[in-house]
């Protein structure tokens, strides 16, 4: 099965049934990770690019990886080292790579709805790789697999989303699966670091962290983005801390078998202490794991994957 959109820009391109084949393929694409040989001829002769105008590690790492253990060629192209520094247009760098006959385009771009142009320019499939503060449907994919894997399911989870709402796109991307999934999400952040319309986007807001961690199932902290801050968000980074960042003192407020995700990479010590880090009960380094994974299905169910080659 593939998915009916031609992209994935958003967590709204894909149904519920089209997220649980998505699920049910990373579970196969995570046996594949735990061989000794991870590499499978699944997309041998498709081309997958890489097309970065942000930095990244954790995404452009785990897709570069994905298409290269389903055996596609893959290329990097990083807008610092390629034509858009000569003054090239997003389009035209759209248009060129697209005459090269790529199946699938990964993007990451600092500028909301940039996907939508790259993907009305080319014939391959686009796949949001994170677009400014819009959204970032493949760390969403890959949060709702990773508390798939330790909760039967996600229907009825208080989910609390703490931290910079304001700009992220993990966040959004994040309340759009779960409440697709059945969940009761809350945000949780300062005043000046919540949506104004943040209520439209399907969470319940509170500004009291006990309040939104209360009996929590899920807790999602968020890093605090400083590069797309200007001043006057919060007095000091040490206040931030003081009501907003996870501990494990207040983690406790949560149900005992409450899981912690973090999209890294995190702040330790601002929106996540050290400790909160390393708790059991932590699964931010099985995130990253379940990263590729979901990528690795991704790119088999939209690059045109043969069937039978996955495992």
């Amino acid at each position: 099965m593939s998915i009916k959109a031609k992209d994935l820009l958003s967590i709204d391109d894909i149904s519920t049934e089209e997220i649980a084949v998505i699920m049910q393929n990373a579970k196969s694409m995570k046996q594949i990770l735990q061989r000794d040989i991870k590499k499978v001829p699944t997309l041998r002769g498709k081309s997958v690019i890489n097309l970065f105008y942000e930095n990244s590690t954790r995404t452009r790492t785990s897709f570069e990886l994905a298409g290269k253990y389903m055996g596609a060629d893959v290329v990097n192209i990083s807008a610092g080292t390629s034509s858009v520094k000569k003054g090239e247009s997003m389009r035209d760098t759209a248009r060129t790579i697209d005459h090269m006959s790529a199946d699938v385009i990964i993007m990451r771009h600092h500028e909301s709805g940039a996907h939508k142009i790259l993907a009305e320019s080319v014939n391959a499939r686009v796949i949001n790789a994170g677009d400014g503060k819009h959204e970032h449907p493949t760390q969403a994919l890959l949060d709702a697999f990773t508390v798939l894997e330790h909760k039967e399911t996600v229907e009825g989870l208080k989910i609390a989303i703490i931290g910079d709402i304001l700009h992220s796109r993990v966040a959004r991307s994040d309340v759009l699966i779960f409440n697709k999934l059945g969940a009761d999400v809350w945000f949780c952040a300062p005043p000046t670091l919540m949506p104004s319309k943040a209520s439209e986007l399907g969470a319940t807001i509170t500004y009291s962290l006990e309040e939104a961690l209360q009996d929590a199932d899920i807790v999602i902290t968020l890093r605090l983005q400083l590069e797309r801050q200007d001043s006057g968000f919060f007095p000091s980074i040490r206040e931030y801390t003081n009501f907003y960042g996870l501990n494990t003192k207040n983690i406790k407020w949560a149900r005992p078998d409450c899981l912690i995700l973090h999209p890294g990479p995190m702040n330790r010590g601002i929106e996540i202490s050290y400790e909160a880090a390393e708790l059991p009960n932590a699964v931010i380094n099985e995130q990253v794991n379940n990263g590729v994974a979901i990528r690795m299905a991704l790119l088999y169910i939209m690059g045109g994957g043969r069937s039978g080659d996955t495992v």
